[in-house]
């Protein structure tokens, strides 16, 4: 084989370590994104289950949502 094969070959594996570099980066966004969300929206709203005179944090249930959409949107924005 000649030299131009060999290049090709070595573009290809580049090519296909970004790829799985991207995936797994976009995967870690979508990760953080599940995390927020169980963390914060789903743990603001379990003080009305605990106490029902403690009431619910808006501010955390907003800043998770917030976060939770803004990390997703990450996550699909480096899988296109």
């Amino acid at each position: 084989m000649g030299n131009w094969s060999v290049q090709q070959e070595a573009k290809k594996e580049v090519k296909e370590k970004d790829k799985v570099r991207r995936e797994k980066l976009a995967g870690f966004f979508f990760n953080l994104a599940q995390l927020t969300f169980a963390g914060l929206v789903l743990g603001g709203i379990t003080p009305i289950y605990a106490n029902v005179e403690a009431g619910i944090n808006w501010y955390v249930l907003t800043a998770g949502s917030v976060w939770t959409i803004m990390l997703a949107k990450v996550g699909n924005t480096i899988l296109k």
